[in-house]
């Protein structure tokens, strides 16, 4: 990420025609949308999955982590290919494998092969950066930042859409029913890129830095490993000590590849500007609470009433409490971009952050009925819409044009590990007050997560204000 900030005479603009425009713009949020549910599929089918292919809960949980993996390993590889010149075959490659990995999901193959169809899916995360890449290439400057917006917005409320309907589809005709819709849709998304997506301006050109994507990945596996393997970290301190500390070697071991190659994969010494490291700062510790009060909920409605709580939903209900969170976070974002016009992102970074903070307390203070994990799961969805529409205005102030895809792609792997790290720290707390012999935790467990969460989120605020206070002091020296 070199080069003179957006806004500079050294930046070029390629917009394409109003009337070609117009496409585009639903194209993006398309792709956008479709890469993020299908990522998320694994999620409401973890015990479908165990109970079809026989295996344990922990390897039907692999279906969700291994998605989360790839997608963090591709995007900094597919932002990277997206700077240069090929960006419009990337885009096409990558909905292809994706439409490969999906075909895999639903033949009736062994288990093995779902996991490789589930990382092939997962693959498509990393095209989220490139989608706004493309918006920023080929839409006016105003109207580029709201797509942009809605674009990263989009890529967090998929989840919220595809959650219900997997589940439903679970229910009503098995797991390769709900892993068919993924095949369904993703064609689609393929058909409508090819379509709709425009080339790469002419000029560019982009490298990948193949050792510094393998040294990535692995430091990637072992931290989302580290994620997932809760009873790991209860049962085995010291052998998740040693992994930890060695994923911690790996990334900087990758840090140092990344600052000597002519070619990196991301240019660590830009993602170390006082603006872009705090963006990334704030979207690692927001990212930790966004995911934790996510997970609480929703496994929250799912507890049988003889826990003492809890409201025994099904599968597909409990997906439905995900709707507020879809419809409020789109509400923010649509908002967003004309708030933005008053307010500086970075002190909208700071509101959302209060709001989802504000979406803990209230989970905290009233869960007793159904309305009530709404209501939160509502307060939860207009934080992250705010937030997630916010993020990219921080980040892409300082960035060139065609460095947009490869700044992006960064601040979503330090998403991706945020949210894995936020369901991990979710896992651990419930564990720890669940009691000798009980299957369930003490309803007091979810009130210390939720403060926990409320802490993440007070640090978060505190991050973002500080970015505000920079760019005031720069804005009036």
């Amino acid at each position: 990420m070199t080069g003179p900030p957006v806004g500079g005479a050294a930046v070029e603009t390629f917009p394409v025609a109003r009337s070609e425009a117009r496409p585009l713009v639903p194209a993006l949020m398309f792709v956008a949308l479709v890469v993020a549910a299908v990522g998320s599929l694994g999620t409401p089918l973890i015990t479908s999955v165990a109970t079809s292919f026989h295996v344990s809960l922990g390897s039907a949980q692999w279906t969700l982590t291994v998605a989360l993996l790839s997608g963090a390993v591709a995007t900094p590889v597919l932002g990277r290919l997206g700077a240069g010149r090929h960006r419009r075959a990337a885009i096409l490659a990558t909905l292809a494998v994706v439409v490969a990995g999906s075909a895999l999901t639903v033949l009736p193959l062994p288990f093995a092969w779902l996991l490789a169809g589930r990382a092939a899916q997962g693959v498509g995360l990393g095209l989220t950066a490139l989608m706004m890449g493309v918006a920023r290439d080929h839409l006016p400057e105003e109207r580029s930042a709201a797509v942009i917006a809605l674009i990263s917005v989009v890529s967090i409320i998929g989840a919220g859409v595809g959650y219900p309907l997997a589940a439903l589809l679970a229910e009503l005709g098995g797991v390769r029913a709900a892993y068919g819709l993924g095949l369904v849709v993703t064609a689609a998304a393929l058909l409508t890129a090819w379509r709709s997506v425009p080339e790469a301006p002419d000029g560019r050109s982009a490298h990948v830095d193949v050792a510094g994507a393998v040294v990535l990945a692995a430091a990637l596996l072992l931290v989302l490993f580290l994620a997932g393997e809760r009873n790991l970290w209860s049962r085995h301190l010291a052998v998740a000590a040693g992994l930890a500390a060695v994923a911690v070697v790996l990334l900087c071991v990758w840090a140092v590849i990344e600052l000597r190659s002519a070619t990196p994969l991301v240019d660590v010494r830009a993602v170390r500007h006082p603006a872009v490291a705090g963006a990334n700062l704030a979207m690692f510790v927001g990212g930790i609470g966004m995911y934790l009060l996510l997970t609480l909920i929703t496994r929250y409605a799912q507890t049988p009433h003889g826990a003492g709580y809890g409201f025994g939903l099904t599968t597909f209900v409990a997906g439905l409490v995900l709707i507020p969170f879809s419809v409020l976070g789109f509400v923010a974002g649509k908002l967003t971009p004309r708030v933005r016009t008053r307010i500086a992102d970075p002190l909208l970074l700071a509101g959302s952050a209060v709001v989802v903070g504000g979406g803990f307390a209230l989970f905290a203070a009233a869960r007793s009925d159904l309305a009530e994990l709404f209501a939160a799961m509502g307060v939860l969805g207009f934080g992250v819409g705010g937030f997630s529409a916010a993020m990219p205005g921080v980040i892409l102030a300082v960035t060139p044009k065609s460095e947009t895809s490869s700044a992006m792609s960064f601040n979503y792997v330090v998403r991706s590990v945020g949210y894995s790290l936020g369901s991990a720290i979710g896992g651990l707390v419930l564990a720890a007050g669940t009691g000798p012999g009980h299957l369930f935790p003490d309803d007091s467990a979810y009130t210390t997560a939720a403060l926990v969460g409320v802490g993440a989120m007070a640090v978060t605020t505190l991050t973002s204000l500080a970015l505000a206070r920079r760019r005031s002091s720069e804005s009036n020296p």
